[in-house]
């Protein structure tokens, strides 16, 4: 459903954020077909794609799989999702080809994005671009009940404020909230508390999910 929607959905001179970290991106893009050729397809990455070695041809491979099937140029975010320090992320952000990609986050015209639950999935865990558990016993204390692209916000969809968040290379919810089209792709009792959130917070404007989440939705 996710692939046939996002096959129709584009648009010339459309530039698409896509986080690269997600098991449901990844699915997405090993469904798609090519579709037919854009004007000025961009694609930038909306989290730091480096990570674990033996896991970050999954980043790569995602976001340049999906600019070859849509005809477009990617650009990547050639940074860890979560550094050390501020003032490693501060010196992150000032490298020409990182501050590239991340200048492209004001222009985004879609964003496809999946949506965690507090405990890091299979994959974000194996990249190594995760917090710690003490970290992540932090954000549950301040309500958080899910991410996207390692941003926390509670069951409102309001941002966690956090010192952690001066350690991500990432896009920030704010940004998301200003795209026409941040489409949301999760599913399952175990995201549900997330997705709801994101949905009640603005945080994304279109949900693809399975018959279940979305019944239990319309009934809340």
């Amino acid at each position: 459903a996710a692939s046939y929607y996002v096959e129709t959905a584009i648009k010339n001179e459309e530039i698409i954020g896509i986080s690269s970290w997600s098991a449901m991106l990844l699915a997405l893009v090993n469904s798609m077909h090519p579709i037919r050729r854009k004007k000025d397809v961009h694609i930038v990455e909306l989290l730091g794609s480096v990570g674990n070695p033996s896991a970050e041809i999954h980043a790569t491979r995602l976001t340049g799989r999906f600019a070859d099937l849509v005809h477009g140029q990617a650009t990547y975010l050639p940074a860890p999702g979560v550094v050390g320090s501020k003032g490693t992320r501060d010196a992150l952000i000032n490298d020409p080809y990182v501050r590239e990609a991340m200048g492209l986050f004001e222009r985004i015209t879609m964003a496809l994005v999946g949506i965690g639950s507090i405990t890091p999935s299979p994959i974000l865990r194996e990249s190594g671009n995760i917090f710690s558990d003490q970290e992540l016993n932090s954000l549950r204390e301040k309500k958080a009940v899910g991410d996207i692209s390692l941003r926390y916000f509670d069951a409102d969809g309001n941002p966690i404020e956090s010192s952690l968040n001066d350690r991500l290379v990432s896009v920030k919810l704010e940004q998301l909230k200003r795209v026409d089209r941040v489409i949301g792709m999760a599913g399952g009792t175990r995201k549900f508390p997330a997705i709801r959130g994101a949905l009640r917070g603005g945080l994304i404007n279109i949900l693809i999910t399975d018959t279940c989440t979305a019944k239990r939705l319309l009934r809340e």
